[in-house]
């Protein structure tokens, strides 16, 4: 959701306003990636089915390895908005940059293809395992 939210708050030219705005999505975004992470980790190792599961599985690791490239992805945003969210409302409006609106929309397509994989994962398509 917070993701969703500062996408549909961009705008080519920001007011500091705004920026602190999205800062607020972005903060929320941030704390929704730490919990599902967080939340993942119990899955694999502490609770359902055994971690050997997860872990030979290429569809997980696939969905492991987009979640850092989301993590990845989010970082460039994170510090724009940081960066100039100080300044008062006064201030001369911030240009966003085109780079800052593509990674938030390729963390959106990565946010539909990482639960695509949960669901494969979860019918154990993908597993190599023995057994």
């Amino acid at each position: 959701g917070g993701l969703v939210g500062e996408h549909l708050l961009l705008k080519p030219v920001m007011t500091r306003r705004e920026i602190r705005r999205m800062g607020v999505f972005d903060n929320i975004y941030g704390a929704g990636a730490i919990l599902a992470i967080a939340m993942g980790f119990v899955q694999w190792f502490l609770v359902g089915k055994p971690a050997s599961f997860y872990s030979y599985n290429w569809i997980f690791l696939t969905k492991i390895g987009l979640a850092i490239l989301l993590g990845i992805l989010s970082l460039p945003p994170t510090l724009f908005f940081n960066k100039h969210k100080k300044g008062t409302d006064q201030d001369t409006p911030i240009e966003l940059p085109t780079r800052i609106k593509m990674f938030i929309r390729l963390e959106l397509v990565l946010l539909v293809i990482i639960p695509l994989c949960a669901v494969f994962m979860a019918k154990g398509i993908g597993y190599f395992g023995g057994q």
